[in-house]
């Protein structure tokens, strides 16, 4: 079997399928050529310097079980991404990932990593069945572009399209067919329907592949299936007036009414996230995508949760940001404790939300760092790919903008052994000669900003 082979249907529908032994076997299979992957993971509102210092035994402590697939980078920063009369909130946000300031409110400086590396590895396109870029997340707070996509062509235009809804994220990969006239339109049933004459002959007894690749490819669609169901329950259930509905997060409009933020239950919020995060996780598995960017809460997110923080089984904190701020509207909301971060005091409620956000950032790249994810050269999609993970400031406080963009936390994998990981490391360099550093590692000479500026590689990340 080749490893591009898909399920495909008459009507257009195509499943990837994950690595199976009998791929990396096929004849004039080529099976140490692992594809360049790049995807821009972006948190809302930071980890302050200060905090970083703290290694693991802080509010990063939920990286620690990754931490031999991570290089943690500190002393990282944007000052050149400043704009005067802008907060560092928009200015760290278009920062993030092209190291440019923004040009107005709808385009970044640039293009961002990711997409640097698509048109320099991908020129002429990238095979059938690959969505070209696949931007999606979970967020709210929506004044400026940049707080929440984290993809941008050369020109500073988005890649693609946000996707903010479970349901939305699964038709763009996996749920659209071509029907008369050339026009998408969602399923009405199970994508794995339209393909079920190849489930039969993979999974029956006349299958071509063996008793461990079988169960591989069995349990595989099964997944798919899996949330194929919970995003259409999500659909369904958010309309549903008789019964409280899976998911009654706002979306569009409804979720930045204007700017006073929006109160949220943190078990609504994860669940959200988890599926969103776990969709793109299985759009990456099954090669579906290659390039784009996936945003944990927006930059200057304006929230006011509520909830038990549970980690490891053990209650950490108790969320309530508007009865502990003592305050309504925005001033209510868990942006405000990044406002307050003094490094003298204890900065509980910042160090426990700061900490929930490295959780979920970890479940995602978790995802990626199974045995069902393994490749043809024995390494994980999550040790294969180029995963950048960062933020918009290094300190929340808008009083000191040179302070507010400097140390942005940044986390990478290790592109298939070209990036140093399981350290945690002191770069003091800007986030443009980090980012061109990572790109030339590739293999290309295409680089970010000016182009009359010479590239400055930090040897120091270089595996």
């Amino acid at each position: 079997m080749n490893r591009r082979t898909l399920l495909r249907s008459l009507a257009g529908t195509t499943v990837g399928l994950p690595f199976l032994e009998e791929m990396s076997a096929a004849p004039n299979a080529n099976s140490g050529a692992i594809p360049m992957r790049a995807f821009n993971l972006f948190f809302g509102l930071g980890i302050p310097s200060a905090l970083q210092k703290e290694g693991f035994n802080g509010v990063m402590e939920p990286l620690k079980p990754l931490a031999n697939k991570l290089l943690i980078m500190r002393g990282i920063d944007h000052v050149r991404a400043d704009q005067s009369g802008i907060n560092a909130h928009f200015d760290g946000s278009s920062a993030a990932f092209t190291a440019t300031a923004p040009n107005g409110e709808a385009r970044a400086g640039g293009a961002s990593l990711d997409q640097l590396l698509r048109q320099a590895h991908y020129s002429k396109g990238q095979p059938d069945g690959v969505v070209p870029t696949l931007v999606a997340g979970t967020f709210f707070r929506r004044s400026r572009i940049s707080r929440y996509v984290h993809s941008y062509h050369s020109d500073g235009t988005v890649a693609a399209a946000m996707q903010e809804r479970p349901i939305d994220l699964f038709s763009r990969v996996f749920g659209r067919i071509k029907s008369n006239g050339d026009l998408d339109e969602r399923l009405q049933r199970s994508v794995l329907d339209s393909v079920l004459e190849q489930y039969r002959h993979f999974s029956g007894k006349n299958s071509p592949l063996g008793s461990t690749s079988k169960a591989r490819f069995k349990n595989h669609l099964d997944r798919i299936r899996e949330y194929e169901q919970r995003a259409f329950q999500f659909e369904i259930d958010k309309d549903a007036p008789p019964r409280p509905a899976i998911s009654q997060l706002p979306h569009g409009g409804k979720a930045d009414p204007g700017g006073q933020g929006i109160d949220m239950q943190l078990d609504d919020l994860i669940r959200e996230w988890r599926l969103m995060s776990g969709l793109y996780a299985l759009a990456i598995q099954t090669d579906r995508a290659r390039f784009g960017s996936l945003t944990f809460l927006a930059a200057g997110e304006r929230l006011r949760i509520k909830g038990d923080y549970i980690y490891k089984g053990e209650k950490r904190f108790s969320f309530d940001d508007s009865a502990q701020l003592r305050a309504s509207g925005d001033k209510g909301c868990s942006h405000e404790w990044w406002h307050k971060f003094n490094e003298k005091k204890k900065n509980e409620q910042l160090r426990a939300h700061a900490h929930m956000k490295m959780r979920e950032v970890a479940h995602f790249l978790s995802l990626l760092s199974t045995d069902e994810t393994r490749e043809a050269n024995g390494k994980t999609i999550l040790e294969n790919a180029m995963i950048t993970i960062s933020t918009e400031s290094g300190d929340g406080r808008h009083n000191d903008t040179k302070r507010e963009l400097s140390g942005v936390f940044h986390a990478i994998t290790g592109t298939n052994g070209r990036l140093k990981t399981g350290q945690i490391l002191d770069i003091d360099a800007q986030g443009l000669d980090v980012y061109n550093t990572m790109a030339r590692t590739t293999g290309t000479t295409a680089k970010l900003g000016p182009q009359n500026r010479p590239v400055k590689l930090v040897d120091k990340i270089i595996a």
